[in-house]
Order: C-alpha cells, then structure tokens, then sequence
C-alpha cells in the first residue's frame, strides 16, 4: 500500500509532495503517482506514447531522484504527460534498480486536465528514510 500528500507549507514558490509506502517499491509508486498528478489528471490522458526506462544506482535516494527527474524529462523532449507507470525497483547487493514502462500521451489541452509545468524536481528539502517498517519520500518540485 502507498499514498502521497501535497504539502502547502513546505515550499513557497514550488510544489512539495510527501509519499509513503510499506515497501521501497510502494514507495516509489505513491511518489510516481504525486507527479503525475503535478502534472495533469492521468485520468484524463489516453496511452498513445510508450518508454521503457531502467535506472541502476548505488543509493536509494538517488534511484528516486533520477526516476522522478526521468518523468520531468520525458515530459518536455517528447512533449507528453502520464497516464501511468508500471515500475519494479530490486536491490542486489548494494544496488539499486528500477524498471518502468511509462505511459501517456502528447498534451493536449482539450482532451486533458493539465495542472503544472514541472520544470525540474529539486534537492531542496529532498529526503528519503525508512522510519520503522514504513519508507517515506519527500520531494519538491520547480514549477
């Protein structure tokens, strides 16, 4: 099980989002999710556009970070928003690795619900820690 929060408080002229999960994997779901919706209503966005990414890293967090920055990427180099994101995140040894199926299609404001323009996810106030049994993530976005 996984879940995200938009924070208010968090950062005045950016976007924050807070995700948890019982795993590092619905972890990385609720945070996926938390940035889809920054950007648009994934309800609203057919799957029309397809990539397939694989991020290997030797920390967590910085798995996180690249993911989430690969989504903002892909947003502006093929001009699309998120219908969803299948993703798996393993750890052999000491790394780290996820594979994703992304999915969505090109913007279209008369057919979608666009929320914000993520211009890049930042490492001001970034975290991401396991308190008990739980992973938690906080992220703030440039919009």
């Amino acid at each position: 099980m996984h879940s995200y929060q938009f924070l208010d408080d968090i950062a005045v002229a950016d976007l924050a989002f807070r995700a948890e999960g019982d795993s590092v994997e619905e972890l990385f779901h609720g945070a996926t999710e938390a940035l889809l919706e920054t950007l648009a209503d994934p309800s609203t966005v057919a799957v029309t556009w397809e990539r397939r990414i694989e991020h290997v890293c030797g920390a967590l967090d910085e798995l996180l970070f690249e993911w989430l920055s690969d989504l903002v990427y892909w947003k502006d180099a093929a001009g699309v928003v998120f219908h969803e994101a299948d993703l798996s995140v393993v750890q052999k040894g000491t790394t780290w690795t996820l594979a994703a199926v992304l999915r969505g299609a090109p913007v279209d404001r008369t057919t979608q619900t666009l929320h914000n323009d993520v211009k890049g996810v930042t490492k001001h106030l970034y975290e991401v820690k396991q308190q008990g049994m739980r992973w938690y993530a906080q992220v703030v976005v440039d919009v």
